[in-house]
């Protein structure tokens, strides 16, 4: 019975979070078309994924990312903003509303999901290390 008091007690804390969340993600988006813009926080310069061209013009996955945001709510990528941050700056621009939203490369940790107050969304790129040694070296 205990056990079935704390499944309870945990789904409630759950469900008063998701609501809470709910909430934040519904203010961000009617700020946004009141706005008539978003505004994505992307990487200062990392080719592939976020870029300027000699004329201002953004390009990347990262970049693309935002865009696809933007077309779905305002049904035009091209309103959007870009503000290019480096990682030390990223988390601080999202939290203080200067950005609606980040698309960076940035690692979505269990710490992160759950002190920022932000709320990670599905995964874009996966990325690794990995180290390759000759075999007869036998190294495990």
């Amino acid at each position: 019975m205990k056990r079935i008091a704390k499944l309870t007690i945990a789904s409630a804390v759950a469900l008063i979070g998701t609501a809470g969340l709910a909430a934040a993600q519904t203010k961000t988006l009617d700020t946004v078309k009141q706005r008539g813009s978003l505004t994505c926080g992307v990487n200062i310069g990392l080719a592939g994924f976020s870029q300027p061209d000699d004329k201002g013009n953004w390009t990347g996955l990262d970049v693309d990312i935002c865009r696809a945001i933007a077309a779905a709510i305002f049904n035009d990528a091209t309103k959007i903003k870009f503000v290019p941050l480096s990682a030390k700056d990223r988390f601080t621009a999202l939290q203080s509303g200067e950005i609606d939203v980040l698309s960076r490369n940035t690692t979505w940790t269990v710490s992160r999901d759950t002190s920022l107050g932000a709320n990670f969304t599905g995964v874009t790129y996966y990325d690794g290390q990995g180290f390759m040694v000759k075999k007869s070296l036998k190294v495990n």
